[in-house]
């Protein structure tokens, strides 16, 4: 057992001065059975701790339902015995690109603008849910022979409030619930930004990629005495679909951390190793300023420019963070692990059925609704996947714009079973006028909740209504897909044979044959436009033609030798003749 406090000018481990050298990794973006390697790839990089947010929409994916909230403990149990210290963010908000910030789309759904604040409906659910997981941490802490040293308070609130109480109340909770480990926030190094998201008698730390001096003196500027930390030192960063891929250069990143040891602070690496989001749980971001402008889905992978990239390898900024940690280190580094093993040869998958939209949602879909108005992804209980809406276009009328209004975020448009175009937030009407009577269809995606900033928990599907012309069209029926109704399986699915290479959206099932090694592979999705994937029932997440990225990665241990079964949502339709090219590549 060890005692770590928060001196004046230190931390302090068993009342010896020690810098925390921490680099973020986050268990829920990295398979289970990879976790120690990628541990052991952060202690080689010189590192001695590891932190990491925890997302509740993971873990309770309906209210008072959960799902293996031991995965915490068990991670913290690896870090322990990886030799490692653990800094823990239980939030209830993480941001972290994760769809939502992490809040569940159940509570949010409701409550608006009410989130994360001491409104009592706010903070009754987050209560219980600190119940639930606080457990995991509580026993694992240091002071009991674990390795937790630091528990965050929320995240990063003075970016969106300033209700003090709401910070109060959230350290009360962790405090009542047994957390006796040192609490601090992190917020980034602005005035307005501190003041709202710092808590007297709690450690204030700074988030920022560069110009250290400055940074550290503004936190001065609000707290003369403590540590200095930078919880989250933006070595890389994320991307977004149609985007480019963030490149931070590794001689320029490795300077800015060498000027944050130079003021003697600690650190925390964001991110260590980014990993990826699977199972479709990538966030979104709204541009502008203000973060009020077009929606900017996050891709799947999370690499971040990261030094230990997303297949777990280390990369030229790895090697440099390494040269400037090693300074700040007592002895010889340790060496490099093992790579774990990587697909020994390419593996085509041969498609075997295939199922349209219409089938899938039928066999796994949620019950049609109807209503005056839409529903909401919320109201129908669907938080990663799609609706289909349906409503009647009255007659006889002459042909008049078809528009949406409130669409979040995309929907592929059907007139009387022929397609007529794709809307979204910004293009919300059909490019051709529709003439009644007629029935429209429309299938409408969630392109990743808001993870940042004021629209944080904005409603998902047709958020204001489907017109014709300035009329509102009322009677809409509704039906979700939920992507966690595959957990299951897709036995229910009547697929039947292969449609042709350019074939429809809907749902495809084939197989792969992997001989010799079945390692890290990555899935190559040529000819098709926008789904998801899945390998051996292990949702790989969303993929998209208009990149930057380009594959999705296959963990090794998702992989067997011999037959593997591949399954991918297509929700628009192949391109080119190439829908069966679809290939498992070694990374």
């Amino acid at each position: 057992m060890s005692e770590f406090t928060v001196g004046e000018t230190d931390f302090l481990l068993d009342g010896r001065p020690v810098r925390l050298l921490s680099g973020a990794l986050h268990y829920f973006r990295v398979h289970e059975d990879q976790w120690r390697h990628r541990l052991a790839m952060l202690r080689a990089m010189g590192l001695n701790c590891v932190e990491t947010y925890v997302p509740w929409n993971l873990h309770e994916p309906a209210p008072g339902r959960y799902r293996d909230v031991a995965a915490v403990g068990r991670f913290l149990d690896a870090v322990r015995e990886a030799g490692l210290w653990a800094i823990v963010r239980p939030g209830p908000y993480i941001c972290a690109e994760w769809e939502n910030g992490g809040l569940p789309a159940w509570l949010t759904g409701g409550l608006g603008t009410r989130v994360r604040t001491r409104d009592e409906r706010y903070l009754s659910p987050v209560r219980d849910w600190f119940r639930r997981l606080l457990p995991e941490v509580v026993s694992r802490q240091a002071d009991r022979g674990g390795p937790v040293l630091l528990v965050q308070v929320e995240n990063e609130y003075g970016s969106y409030g300033s209700d003090a109480g709401h910070l109060a109340a959230l350290a009360e909770l962790l405090r009542a619930e047994g957390v006796t480990a040192a609490l601090f926030t992190s917020d980034g190094p602005e005035d307005h930004m501190l003041t709202g998201g710092s808590l007297p008698g709690v450690l204030a730390t700074a988030n920022f990629g560069s110009h250290a001096r400055e940074a550290f003196a503004a936190l001065r500027r609000h707290r003369p005495e403590g540590p200095l930390m930078c919880a989250e030192f933006w070595c890389g960063w994320f991307d977004h679909w149609s985007g480019e891929s963030a490149v931070r250069d590794p001689g320029e990143a490795a300077r800015a951390l060498r000027e944050i040891l130079e003021c003697g602070a600690s650190v925390n690496l964001y991110m260590a190793h980014g990993g990826t989001s699977f199972g479709g749980w990538a966030g979104a971001n709204r541009g502008g300023e203000l973060h009020e402008g077009a929606l900017l889905p996050d891709v799947t992978s999370y690499d971040y420019d990261a030094p230990v990239d997303e297949y777990g390898r280390p990369t030229e900024k790895f090697w440099r963070f390494r040269e400037v940690l090693a300074g700040h280190r007592p002895g010889p580094l340790p060496e490099l692990p093992p790579q774990p093993p990587g697909l020994a040869a390419p593996a085509d998958v041969l498609l075997t059925g295939w199922a349209p939209l219409e089938a899938v949602l039928e066999a796994l879909g949620g019950a049609e609704t109807c209503s005056p108005r839409p529903p909401s992804f919320e109201d129908l209980g669907v938080t990663r996947g799609l609706v289909r809406y349906r409503v009647d276009v009255p007659g006889p009328r002459r042909p008049r714009p078809l528009s949406v209004r409130g669409l979040r975020d995309l929907a592929v448009v059907y007139v009387d079973g022929e397609r007529a175009g794709v809307l979204t937030e910004e293009e919300p009407r059909l490019p051709e006028p529709v003439a009644g009577p007629a029935r429209v269809e429309l299938w409408v995606e969630s392109l990743g909740r808001v993870n940042y900033g004021p629209r944080l928990g904005e409603a998902k599907g047709i958020t204001g209504g489907v017109l014709h012309e300035r009329q509102y069209l009322h009677g809409v029926r509704a039906r979700g897909l939920d992507l966690d109704a595959f957990e299951d399986g897709v036995s229910a699915v009547p697929f039947g044979a292969p449609p042709p290479a350019d074939g429809g959206p809907g749902l495809y099932r084939g197989t792969a044959a992997v001989f010799g090694t079945a390692g890290d592979a990555r899935l190559e999705l040529p000819g098709l436009t926008r789904g998801f994937a899945w390998v051996n029932g292990f949702c790989l997440g969303r993929y998209w033609s208009v990149g930057p990225q380009r594959s999705l990665y296959v963990p090794g241990p998702v992989l067997r030798e011999g037959t593997n079964e591949v399954w991918v949502l297509e929700l628009e339709g192949a391109q080119g003749g190439a829908a069966g090219a679809l290939r498992l590549l070694p990374v």
